[in-house]
């Protein structure tokens, strides 16, 4: 895939029936060889999800990786390949397809703006974001950013995306009349020897740092959103990590293969963490991104076991109980 040189403009593209996007060989190879990496956690917590549904079946997925909530109980998945956005209901478990995708798009990860109605998707190997109408569905913008755009955290002014192929943030603007912008990253967290390399993303409330989760290195940054530069948060060892959610002052990183999300307590100075627990549960079966309603986890099965695209004959979202 070709790499535009002037990143400063956002290009609109037209919603082309293109074939389905196939997955670099190196991709699987990664992940399958991500299976064999193991980790020591200071303590384990397998939780019920008690009145709530504890499994979400998304009706016709053909994959899954990106989850958010909004207003409510309201929550959001992507089918990875097809680019499809499923809406449901964290508490009746009600769920339907939202957002029927045009062929060769595809949903990594996604977040919901509720302030201002928006749905920002990333669209992986596209190399695409997508904005949609979070009340209709509405296709409202699709902008060109980079390679393997991975994951989506949202600010205040802003809704900034990873890219795992290269050592690249992408800043989207919320106000109208703005253009996008790449941030080259630099320090530790620009190593691009792995693969997938930058993946997670999550962001201060002041929006004045921002922390990434890197797939390679199996560990987090801080990154400044103004420079680029980036600096390790020691303490902690995370391989197979993907999303990142930063919680009620807490870090939640899903783990892959090791089927569990990890709670990380961070130092005020965002330089150092240390574990709290790891949440597992039976209906874990490769959760890649996580988000959060009240004192619940809300995770997506990728199911990449199955391989990859996967082959599992359903998708889920998964809920499981803090306390």
């Amino acid at each position: 895939m070709i790499i535009r040189n002037d990143r400063k403009s956002t290009g609109i593209t037209s919603r082309s029936r293109s074939p389905r996007w196939r997955v670099p060989r190196i991709f699987a190879l990664r992940l399958a060889t991500a299976a064999l990496v193991v980790i020591g956690i200071a303590r384990v917590a397998t939780v019920a999800a008690g009145e709530f549904p504890s499994v979400i079946v998304l009706p016709g997925a053909t994959s899954a990786e990106g989850v958010a909530t909004g207003n409510g109980s309201t929550f959001y998945a992507g089918d990875f390949f097809t680019g499809d956005i499923y809406r449901g209901d964290l508490q009746s478990g009600n769920v339907e397809l939202f957002i029927d995708a045009p062929l060769g798009r595809m949903a990594v990860g996604l977040k919901a703006d509720v302030r201002r109605g928006l749905l920002f998707v990333a669209g992986g190997f596209t190399g695409h974001a997508y904005i949609y109408d979070l009340k209709t569905g509405a296709d409202l913008a699709t902008l060109q950013l980079g390679v393997l755009v991975n994951d989506v955290v949202v600010t205040h002014d802003a809704a900034w995306f990873t890219d795992s192929a290269v050592p690249h943030l992408y800043r989207v603007p919320i106000a109208p009349g703005g253009s996008a912008q790449t941030v080259v990253v630099s320090g530790p967290a620009s190593d691009v020897s792995g693969f997938p390399n930058l993946n997670g993303i999550a962001a201060t409330p002041d929006g004045r740092t921002l922390i990434v989760s890197h797939s390679g290195l199996g560990a987090i940054f801080t990154v400044d959103p103004t420079t680029g530069v980036s600096r390790h948060i020691t303490g902690v060892t995370l391989p197979t990590v993907d999303g990142i959610l930063l919680h009620a002052g807490r870090l939640y990183a899903a783990q892959t293969f090791l089927n569990q999300i990890v709670e990380i307590r961070l130092s005020p100075d965002l330089s150092t963490g240390t574990f709290e627990t790891a949440f597992t549960s039976p209906d874990f079966q490769i959760p890649t991104t996580v988000a959060a309603f009240g004192d619940r986890l809300v995770a997506v099965n990728a199911k990449y076991d199955t391989g990859v695209p996967p082959t599992a004959a359903s998708y889920e979202v998964v809920i499981v109980k803090q306390n």
